[in-house]
Formats: C-alpha cells, sequence, structure tokens
C-alpha cells in the first residue's frame, strides 16, 4: 500500500485557509467541495496532550491557543477548537450555582458540569409571563447566584418609565447588598469581556495558521423548551409542566422564543457573524411522546430556526442525544440554510432523510476514538465518507463535538483517512 502524503503539506497559510474556509461554504450550502472537510473539536484532550491541569486550560488563553496551533499543526484538520466554556471567570464573579469548573467546585482536573435546579417554581409563571426582565432580575438572579442576592431590595424595574420622579430610588443602590450585588456584576462583565476577547483572539491566531473558523462560532441559545427547562424548570419540573400548566408553558415559550431571535439577530448585525448555536437537551426520542414533542418542542424550535434563516443566520444545531424518531421533521426545515450535528443518530439514516435538507456534521463515535483500532478507524471513515459525504453537505467530526480521552494516534488515523477517501473525483 502506497503510504498516506498529506495533500495540505507544503501550502501556505493563507492558501490553507482560503481552500479550508470554501470547503466550509460550499458545504453549508449543500454543495461538493473539492474534499469532505474535518473539524476537531479539541477540548480537554489538549492538556491530557502537552500538560498542565484543566484549570490552568480554562484560565491561560494564552496557553490553550499555543496548545491549538500544536495540535492544528500535527493533526492538520480543516478547523480545530479548544474549549467550548471558557467564562468560568464569570462565573465564580456571581457565584453561579449552576455551573462547576476546573478549581470552582471541582478538582483542578475535573470535567466541566453543569447543575441542574428547579431555580423556577411553577408558582412563578404568572410572575415571568407578567414582566420577565423584572422577575429574573430581582428574583431569579437572587436565587442562581448568590453573590447579587441584593438585587431582591430593588424596585420594579418598571418605574424607569417614571421618568424624573424615578430618580427617588436610586438611593436603594447605595444599600450594602445592593452595591455588593453591582460590584459582582461589574467583576462578571469585566471577566466575561475578558472570554469574549480569548474567544476573538484564538480565532485570529488560528487563521493565521491556516484554520477555518469552526461551526461553534456564533450567538449561543437553545430552542425555547430547552431554555424553559434547562435554566428554569429543570427536568422535573418542565415535565410536569407539560401536564400541570400546559398553557403557561406554551405563553412562556412564546415571550422566549421572541426575546431570543432579537437577540440572536441583535447579536449577528453587530458582530458580523452570521451563526447562531443551538444545542438541544430535551428534543431527543425517549424524552416525550411524539404527540408532545409535536405541541410542546417542534414548532418552537422549527420557528426560531426559520426565523433566524430570514434574518439571514445560519442556525447550526446540536441534535444531542438520538433523533432517530424525529428526522421527518427535520426536512420541514429551509434547505440548505441550516447545519446539524448529530450525536448519536444513526448517521446513515440522517444522510438518507435529511441530507437533501441541511449539512450534516459527526458521524465518528468518540468512544472508537478512545479504545478502537486503527483499522477500525479506518473503515468506519471510509463509510462515512463514501455514503454520508456522497454528493457533499457533509461535515466529519465526533457525534459529541469535543475530544476528551480520545487516542491522539487513532485521532491521526482518522484525519488522514478523511483526507484520503474523503476527496471528490
Amino acid at each position: 500500500m502506497t503510504p498516506f502524503v498529506d495533500p495540505d503539506l507544503g501550502k501556505s497559510p493563507e492558501q490553507l485557509f482560503a481552500e479550508r474556509t470554501k470547503r466550509y461554504a460550499d458545504v453549508y450550502q449543500l454543495k461538493q467541495p473539492d474534499r469532505i472537510p474535518i473539524q476537531l473539536g479539541m477540548g480537554y484532550m489538549l492538556t491530557e496532550m502537552y500538560g498542565g491541569t484543566r484549570q490552568e486550560q480554562h484560565e491561560n488563553g494564552e496557553k490553550e491557543i499555543e496548545m491549538l496551533l500544536k495540535a492544528g499543526a500535527h493533526f492538520q484538520p480543516d478547523s480545530i477548537m479548544g474549549l467550548f466554556n471558557t467564562n468560568q471567570a464569570a462565573t465564580v464573579a456571581v457565584g453561579d450555582r449552576m455551573t462547576k469548573f476546573p478549581g470552582h467546585g471541582l478538582g483542578p482536573d475535573g470535567s466541566f458540569q453543569f447543575v441542574e435546579g428547579e431555580y423556577m417554581k411553577g408558582e412563578d409563571y404568572g410572575a415571568f409571563l407578567e414582566d420577565p426582565a423584572d422577575w429574573s432580575i430581582r428574583t431569579y438572579w437572587p436565587r442562581v447566584f448568590p453573590e447579587l442576592d441584593g438585587f431582591k431590595l430593588l424596585p420594579p424595574l418598571g418605574l424607569a418609565c417614571f421618568g424624573t420622579y424615578s430618580l427617588f430610588y436610586l438611593g436603594v443602590l447605595k444599600a450594602p447588598p445592593v452595591a455588593n450585588s453591582l460590584r459582582a456584576l461589574a467583576n462578571a462583565i469585566d471577566a466575561q469581556a475578558e472570554s469574549d476577547a480569548r474567544a476573538v483572539t484564538t480565532v485570529q491566531r488560528l487563521a493565521a495558521a491556516g484554520f477555518a473558523p469552526p461551526t461553534f462560532m456564533g450567538s449561543l441559545i437553545e430552542a425555547p423548551f430547552d431554555l424553559m427547562s434547562d435554566t428554569l424548570r429543570g427536568m422535573r419540573g418542565i415535565m410536569l409542566d407539560i401536564h400541570r400548566h400546559p398553557d403557561q408553558l406554551l405563553a412562556a415559550q412564546e415571550k422566549v422564543l421572541r426575546m431570543t431571535l432579537e437577540y440572536a439577530i441583535s447579536w449577528s448585525r453587530a458582530t458580523g457573524i452570521n451563526v447562531a448555536f443551538i444545542p438541544l437537551h430535551r428534543g431527543s426520542d425517549g424524552f416525550m411522546s411524539l404527540a408532545q414533542f409535536e405541541k410542546f418542542y417542534w414548532p418552537q424550535l422549527k420557528a426560531l430556526q426559520v426565523g433566524l434563516v430570514e434574518a439571514g443566520i445560519m442556525p447550526f444545531v446540536f441534535y444531542e442525544g438520538v433523533w432517530n424518531q424525529r428526522l421527518k421533521y427535520l426536512t420541514e426545515l429551509p434547505k440548505g440554510k441550516t447545519c446539524g450535528l448529530f450525536q448519536s443518530s444513526d448517521i446513515f439514516k440522517v444522510k438518507e432523510v435529511v441530507g437533501d435538507t441541511m449539512c450534516i456534521m459527526g458521524g465518528m463515535p468518540n468512544s472508537l476514538l478512545q479504545a478502537g483500532t486503527a483499522e477500525q478507524v479506518r473503515d468506519l471513515t471510509k463509510r462515512l465518507c463514501k455514503e454520508v459525504g456522497k454528493g457533499g453537505g457533509y461535515i466529519m467530526s465526533v457525534g459529541v463535538g469535543e475530544m476528551e480521552g480520545c487516542r491522539p494516534d487513532l485521532v491521526k488515523v482518522w484525519v488522514d483517512a478523511t483526507k484520503e477517501f474523503g476527496v471528490y473525483a
């Protein structure tokens, strides 16, 4: 067998960047590029390869960039990214009960965790529907962020419409609990600004080295049902709401849908990045019946994606879990305008059902890159390229999106095999 020679070797960063960004532009529109692009979401695999703690990776942006550049030079994918969650400093500033990071609630080598809770009670629906902003700042934030507990003392936010007379209420901001909360919020703002700057610098440095921006770039939003579940009602609460508060749940989702679209559109206009990342958490097969899915989940998710597309924004959706029973609904989306990363769905069935509707991403199980053999990796890669990559519209990736625990030697086999078998004649 003739040894594989990477076709990217010897090319300048400028040439590589042009070729790689063109591949992504083509597949997003369901076109056939010169070859199938491959994206690596390194995550904590960077510290596994190059040393240091995961806490250091979160807190030292320059170190993570240097590790990304090393990994990029070694594997030579089309795009590469590090940690998805880099805002731990902001969460620490407000005492976030919702997250745990390495070194903050976890050991220095722990894995980021989301801590779900019923932070909104069933009896809160009335206040939420009346004025979600007022309820969120004066009631919800103190529950979730202990450092913002002083906001419970604020007067109703709607009184800002009282004009000059509303200035009489400003004195409350000097009360020690409120002042402390304002300082904590200011610290969180500074921390998030640093995280945002880190993200921009990372993309710029990787682009200068020849790597296309990853698909995860864009505003972070959620399906209305997931937003109501993930950060407000929790899974138990939201499933009870389907039976106990169906009308209020639907009304709340309508409010959330409008707010989410307004945010994503304004974010896109401000940054010039026309992508919105939407991770899905409750839509997977088994979470609810198809009848419930058709009432409480799909109409709102479809409206969100259609609204984004109409605004010139590409929804990049992470279809977490298994969507084998729900694929037919995805064919209702605008053709060639969305992209979907599929975690554990039958990727070959995904291609069959929605291959003419959306750009497809995924296919390689993380477990195979952790405990498989080189032959198994090559065989599956070849099949993915041949069947899922047929005609274009496909990005090679792991199903989870991040690669903690994957073996570097198997990842190298996988990248090389994608370049070998993913070429279009």
